[in-house]
């Protein structure tokens, strides 16, 4: 879901967030793939680490999404999980890292039938994807936020907001956001989908919505240069009844839980010593986005 969204580039859907009715049939395909793949491996956690350690080269699924993974104005690969990747794996003997775009709905598939080895894509931690990959713990959470048009002139902060107000309201193809909107109330029907926060903020200052939901880090971002919106105080969705904060993270094949087990090694070594929070703050995170959530919570389990 997730944002950063950035998210400048083409975003395609914080980071990241929870599978919905049309990304489900994608998940279908995602779920094949795991079975033909879980038959080339080895039992035992797989031999993907061994193989990226010979060959010196991972491959990352990135969807083209700012901040999480993006190819920059200059054709380099950078974003916040590319960059967490490259010194992740250089720590794990593997040098090099290779994007391999995609669109974001596409990820799940394209990993599991080994078009890439990791999502690289600051994807969420759900449990409907837990079905299909396994994802390293978060290394980052996230609470939601709106655009608004400037002065937020219908009040609009949280989803009931939006119901009780009757906004026209928009998030991005893919998001978490969709869900979030309809457990409130909003018809799903009405909701008008756009590619990525880009979209969103032109929609908003155009006025053909009175709202676009994403990523506290993606819309705070995305408005910075608009004279016409601007972004609400971040807040927490609500998800069968209860407070949910969403977490990104890498995501592996099922079968690879040895590259999955390695990664966490590292990654928990960068949130003790700072180095995480270094590496994403010129991305846009804050402290308030460095997190101790685990997977398996967000997996529900």
């Amino acid at each position: 879901m997730a944002p950063p969204l950035e998210h400048g580039a083409h975003i395609s859907g914080t980071t990241r967030r929870s599978l919905l009715a049309g990304v489900a049939a994608l998940g279908t395909l995602g779920a094949a793939g795991c079975s033909r793949v879980a038959t080339a491996s080895t039992e035992g956690g797989g031999e993907l680490l061994d193989r990226l350690r010979a060959t010196g080269v991972v491959r990352l699924g990135i969807a083209g999404e700012i901040p999480f993974g993006y190819i920059d104005k200059n054709g380099e690969l950078t974003g916040e999980a590319p960059e967490l990747a490259r010194v992740v794996f250089k720590r794990l003997g593997v040098e090099k890292v290779q994007p391999v775009p995609t669109e974001f709905g596409s990820l799940i598939p394209g990993l599991n039938s080994q078009q890439f080895d990791v999502v690289a894509a600051g994807m969420y931690v759900t449990p409907e994807r837990c079905e299909q990959v396994i994802f390293a713990d978060p290394d980052y959470q996230m609470l939601d936020s709106f655009i608004v048009r400037k002065g937020n002139p219908k009040g609009l902060h949280n989803y009931q907001d939006v119901v009780e107000k009757k906004a026209k309201f928009a998030t991005g193809t893919g998001y978490a956001e969709i869900q979030y909107a309809v457990e409130a109330g909003y018809k799903e029907s009405d909701i008008l989908i756009v590619p990525d926060q880009v979209a969103g903020l032109n929609a908003v200052e155009a006025g053909r919505v009175d709202v676009f939901a994403g990523t506290a880090l993606t819309t705070r971002e995305v408005v910075k240069k608009s004279a016409k919106a601007e972004a609400t105080k971040a807040f927490t969705p609500t998800v069968g009844g209860k407070p949910h904060v969403d977490g990104g993270a890498f995501a592996f094949r099922r079968t690879e839980t040895n590259l999955r087990d390695a990664f966490n090694v590292e990654l928990r070594k960068l949130k003790k010593s700072g180095e995480l929070f270094r590496i994403l703050q010129p991305f846009g995170f804050t402290k308030a986005e460095m997190t101790d959530l685990t997977a398996k919570e967000l997996c529900g389990g």
